[in-house]
């Protein structure tokens, strides 16, 4: 490969990405604009910051589609190592609202457990790649990046963000698993992570008797109308937001459960408000370019000539699709309610700059597999 001769980006990427930002934007608008005029007597606070992060996503997205990812592979541990201090540091700061997950820049905040996931992935890649064969052995490939992962997940708990930690651990696993692991050493460590996971929760459950919001989570997943005014309460009117935008939607704006019912609904639960205002008709619609935008990146992922850019690409679309997944699945009670962004589109300026720094990569990757196709 020669850095120097470049192929031309993936257009179609670019744009499913960029309609997909300008999308999140308007619902942002949308769902932020009468509790920010209420709270904040601003009706734009939230969209004008997510115009901000979204301004200085697309730079970060175009500076690095221009840079060769292969550089990634000299970069990857100051870049790694930056973000695992961040984590440090913010178990040092005070607790917001039962969390201490933010970095405060001026009047700014970094959640650095959003970079660390972007940043694993390529630390995970370049060691895949580096090892080789020898990815395949136990004690010398595959323990040093589950310890790797190990640690990282640790600190993500302590903060605790425990939807963070899932889509890290799922993430990570896809990239275990495309960078070529052995299958009983995959199913000897999901096994053993299944009795892990069982013994925690249960020694947990004894701990807190029970009495924790997690544990309150998986408990209204099963019931939500058990506590129709406490812990069910948002789950419930989630689906009445769903209910409410039937076929074809309330139209843009004219959502009710916005008005003060759903407590987030420009971040956790902004996809109920495009199923109210957009309906089942506009949400099959942002759901099949969300598919395109995974599919795209998966073809460019497979094309990619070296196992380094394989790696990094199926570990991004593995990291949108699975973040994505828990997202919709816990705002529609298909899965457990866990607190995490809808990439793209919910308001969060690191989750916004995590995404499109992403999508930088990966087109930078679609220029070789490009340059390479002619």
């Amino acid at each position: 490969m020669n850095p120097s001769k470049r192929g031309t980006p993936d257009f179609i990427l670019l744009a499913l990405t960029m309609l997909l930002v300008g999308f999140g934007i308007l619902m942002v608008f949308s769902a932020s604009s009468p509790r920010a005029a209420h709270i904040l007597d601003d009706p734009l606070y939230f969209t004008k910051r997510q115009i901000i992060w979204a301004i200085l996503g697309t730079i970060c997205m175009l500076f690095l589609m221009n840079i060769h990812y292969t550089r990634w592979k000299k970069w990857f541990v100051p870049f790694f190592f930056g973000c695992v201090i961040l984590l440090v540091f913010v178990l040092t700061r005070d607790a917001v609202n039962g969390a201490r997950s933010w970095v405060s820049i001026g009047e700014l905040g970094i959640q650095p457990s959003e970079f660390v996931k972007l940043a694993t992935i390529i630390y995970m890649a370049a060691l895949i790649d580096k090892k080789g064969e020898m990815f395949r052995d136990l004690k010398k490939g595959l323990l040093p990046v589950v310890v790797i992962v190990g640690v990282v997940t640790g600190l993500i708990m302590l903060q605790p963000d425990l939807g963070t930690a899932v889509v890290f651990v799922l993430t990570t696993a896809s990239v275990i698993v495309a960078g070529g692991a052995h299958l009983k050493h995959i199913m000897t460590g999901t096994a053993l992570a299944a009795v892990c996971s069982f013994v925690f929760i249960n020694l947990y459950l004894l701990i807190t008797d029970g009495n924790d919001y997690r544990f309150q989570r998986f408990t209204t997943y099963l019931d939500p109308w058990q506590d129709p005014l406490g812990s069910g309460y948002n789950i419930i009117h989630s689906m009445y937001a769903f209910g409410h935008g039937g076929l074809t939607g309330a139209g843009f704006g004219q959502s009710i459960e916005k008005l003060f019912y759903l407590p987030y609904p420009h971040t956790d639960f902004i996809f109920s408000i495009i199923g109210e205002e957009l309906g089942l008709v506009g949400t099959m619609l942002f759901l099949l370019t969300y598919l395109a935008l995974l599919w795209r990146g998966i073809i460019i992922a497979l094309r990619c000539p070296d196992l380094f850019g394989t790696v990094i690409g199926i570990g991004i679309v593995s990291m949108l699709a699975i973040q994505a997944l828990i997202n919709i699945g816990g705002v529609t009670n298909a899965i457990p309610m866990t607190g995490v962004t809808l990439p793209f589109i919910s308001s969060g300026g690191s989750s916004l700059l995590t995404c499109m720094m992403s999508m930088g990569i990966l087109l930078s990757i679609s220029r070789e597999v490009n340059r390479i196709g002619k």
